[in-house]
């Protein structure tokens, strides 16, 4: 019988700038072979997919602040199609194909590292810097060609999360004893554990990631918080969600992702503790940003949850997962497309690590040196009343009405205020 060969045809294309690397998307209506090679003198890039047809053009693309000066597309043996990439400088490509999804037909993905000076800082040059601010690095999940989950009237993930991460970063600029740093600056993807990694070059003493999940029953609702489990998840929902954010890791051709992948057994021992004392400060900490968070959103789970999340595997930094909503809900799709609503959500993951921090500042910052003689702010969650706060913080509520100037001593659910020095 006849074999049939279906061409490839290379329905669209698209471009991706992220800080330290370019990566072109083709738009496949099935998948192709593909060889890639680099050439010398001038220094450029070839991409030859066999048995496929050019449906697109890519004189459109924005190259600038790319290394690609120019892209020339020729089809080869009547089967064939060349992609020549121009380059302005040395890159390191990287190139691998992604099978059709659910939202995407097949891709072939080509990614270009810019070459740079990598400058490496020792705990000791962290640990020596006297009256720092505490750097809290705030990760908006996604990205680029990945763009998380949909939500109704194509509300899309991750233009939420990063708008709520610009709102976190700004308000822990604005606080002199803290400085807010951005994982993800711009509508890129960056794998889960290179996400980690970008926190710990800015030497962040805790690396938050900003999601809002989708789940198969629209009815599904709620905010959580997450911190990683190493010894697998808490609930089938922890479960589900972990292993949905996990496999994102593929759009960046990354495969068995371990902490398992030390043989010293000194080494071993050491992340082991490393971990631990990490993950307890993570637990912590999730506890003061979820609670802020109830008097915004209504909770899916009561408690910090725990999941195999891979952007929460760094044994030197505590993290947590953040999920705002579940963005498939059609109502909590409508509050955090609202600014008012991220507004208030920024505020309440912003005072839960805030008022960690005044209850645990590390050593050497500005905020241990000052002690309590700087104001923590604090959100009006169900249940509190101003004397059980006042006695929470050795002070008084005559104090804080002052210090607020308010009138009477009522409060309400979502209230700010601020706690004034003992």
């Amino acid at each position: 019988m006849p074999s049939f060969i279906w061409a490839a045809d290379i329905e669209s294309v698209r471009l991706w700038r992220a800080p330290d690397s370019t990566r072109l998307v083709l738009d496949l209506s099935t998948a192709a072979e593909h060889n890639l090679f680099a050439l010398q003198n001038p220094n450029r890039l070839v991409v030859d997919l066999s048995d496929s047809q050019l449906k697109t053009q890519f004189d459109k693309l924005d190259l600038a602040n790319t290394p690609i000066s120019g892209i020339r597309v020729a089809v080869r043996n009547k089967t064939d199609v060349r992609v020549v990439l121009d380059l302005k400088t040395t890159v390191s490509p990287k190139s691998f194909s992604l099978k059709a999804n659910e939202q995407y037909s097949d891709r072939l993905v080509i990614d270009l590292f810019d070459k740079k000076r990598v400058v490496s800082r020792s705990v000791e040059e962290v640990v020596k810097k006297k009256n720092r601010k505490i750097i809290i690095a705030i990760d908006a999940g996604h990205g680029g060609e990945d763009p998380g989950a949909l939500g109704p009237r194509k509300v899309r993930e991750k233009e939420v999360v990063f708008q709520i991460a610009k709102r976190i970063e700004k308000l822990f600029d604005n606080n002199p004893n803290f400085q807010g740093e951005l994982v993800r600056s711009g509508d890129y993807y960056l794998a889960h554990r290179q996400r980690s990694q970008l926190a710990r070059e800015k030497q962040a003493d805790f690396f938050i990631s900003i999601h809002a999940d989708a789940f198969t029953d629209p009815q599904a609702h709620g905010a959580s918080v997450y911190a990683l489990s190493t010894k697998g998840a808490t609930s089938e929902a922890a479960r589900y969600l972990a292993s949905k954010e996990n496999r994102a890791d593929l759009i960046g051709g990354a495969s068995n992702l371990s902490l398992d992948d030390r043989d010293d057994v000194l080494a071993g021992v050491l992340l082991d503790l490393s971990m631990t004392a990490t993950l307890s400060s993570s637990l912590e900490a999730g506890k003061y940003v979820l609670k802020n968070m109830g008097s915004v959103a209504r909770l899916h789970k009561k408690k910090v949850e725990q999941a195999g999340f891979l952007v929460l595997k760094s044994p030197d930094l505590p993290s947590l997962l953040i999920e705002t909503g579940f963005i498939s809900n059609p109502k909590e799709a409508r509050q955090l497309s609202s600014g008012k609503y991220q507004q208030r959500m920024a505020d309440a993951i912003y005072d839960g690590l805030v008022q960690f921090y005044s209850e645990h500042p590390p050593v050497g910052t500005l905020l241990a040196k000052n002690g309590n003689a700087v104001a923590r702010s604090y959100i009006i969650a169900r249940g509190d009343t101003l004397s059980e706060i006042a006695v929470r913080y050795n002070t008084s509520v005559g104090k804080i009405l002052r210090y607020n100037k308010m009138s009477s001593s009522t409060i309400r659910v979502g209230q700010r205020i601020l706690i004034p020095s003992s």
